[in-house]
């Protein structure tokens, strides 16, 4: 029996390989894995604290990556994500890399949908590797960024979150 193929839920007119974006990511159940808020601060678990260093390392293994703002919620994460204009090289003839690299492209999932794939399933190892109970729900959500405006406003968003959780839409007695 062959499975319906499910409708993406990314807008079919942009291509989420540059632009900036804010992302929600959720645990599967929402279940509190990545640590608790306790008077006004999150207490980071241990597979928090690897989500953490994992998102701080997007530099270092994701050049067009950027990671403008973020916070991690006991069951969610929250991020500005800034995908950067690959260079154009299409004034130049192009080699046998190229032509390799563009037939992997066409193949690839956009870069902002690619960047949260390995994050995920950099967590995902993390946990399974130390024994702890872990799963992610299926996809995220993401908002296009639309000016100055709207930047500021999420940006508001994130930093106050974690005062604001018990009115949070995720929030979720563990």
């Amino acid at each position: 029996m062959e499975l319906a193929k499910r409708k993406s839920p990314r807008a079919t007119w942009l291509d989420y390989n540059e632009g900036e974006y804010f992302v929600t990511v959720c645990t599967q159940g929402h279940k509190h894995f990545f640590g608790n808020i306790h008077q006004g601060k999150m207490l980071l678990s241990e597979i928090g604290k690897h989500l953490v260093a994992c998102i701080e390392n997007t530099p270092h293994h994701q050049p067009h990556i950027r990671i403008v703002q973020y916070v991690v919620m006991p069951n969610h994460f929250h991020a500005i994500i800034k995908v950067e204009p690959q260079p154009d090289t299409s004034c130049r003839v192009p080699t046998k890399a190229d032509r390799l690299e563009q037939k992997i492209k066409i193949q690839r999932l956009p870069l902002l949908s690619a960047y949260i794939g390995i994050l995920k399933s950099s967590v995902t190892k993390f946990a399974n590797e130390n024994s702890i109970q872990f799963a992610w729900q299926p996809r995220f959500h993401d908002h296009i960024i639309r000016g100055i405006e709207d930047r500021n406003n999420i940006s508001q968003y994130i930093e106050n979150n974690i005062l604001n959780w018990e009115t949070d839409c995720f929030y979720k007695n563990s």
